[in-house]
């Protein structure tokens, strides 16, 4: 059998292709178990907003907290949490649809449609429909 070095220096390539494949796979695998885990902390945010639940709010952010809202505002951790649990209004459907989840490095970039109705406490109802961006880490 005749075996030049161009052949085998393709078949050491294709070899070590192939090995390597599961090892760049394992970064991917990695990615997802994080991504899932931040999807299960958005969720648990939703459900805390929903019901106004400052004690989960609380565990949830971060002391660093900056909650910018649509109109500009922009809150601190201790103002987010009084403001989202205060009785004012109180959320009677909270939807995040489309979330998309990017992890990079330490960080979770997080994107979603937030669909929103909420009630005062003089009867009125309001509906948001915003685009929403969060940074988790």
């Amino acid at each position: 059998m005749n075996v030049n070095r161009r052949e085998l220096a393709l078949q050491a390539l294709a070899l070590g292709l192939v090995t390597l494949l599961p090892l760049r796979a394992l970064p991917a695998l990695a990615a997802g178990a994080d991504e899932e885990a931040v999807a299960e902390d958005v969720e648990a945010f939703r459900k805390a907003q929903l019901a106004a639940d400052a004690k989960a709010l609380d565990a949830l952010c971060a002391a660093e907290l900056s909650y910018s809202h649509s109109n500009g505002k922009v809150e601190d951790k201790a103002t987010f949490v009084a403001n989202a649990t205060d009785g004012k209004s109180k959320f009677t459907s909270l939807e995040y649809r489309d979330v998309t989840i990017r992890v990079v490095g330490p960080a979770a970039i997080v994107r979603f449609h937030w669909l929103g109705e909420q009630e005062a406490a003089d009867g009125t109802k309001s509906a948001t429909n915003l685009h929403i961006l969060m940074n988790w880490q």
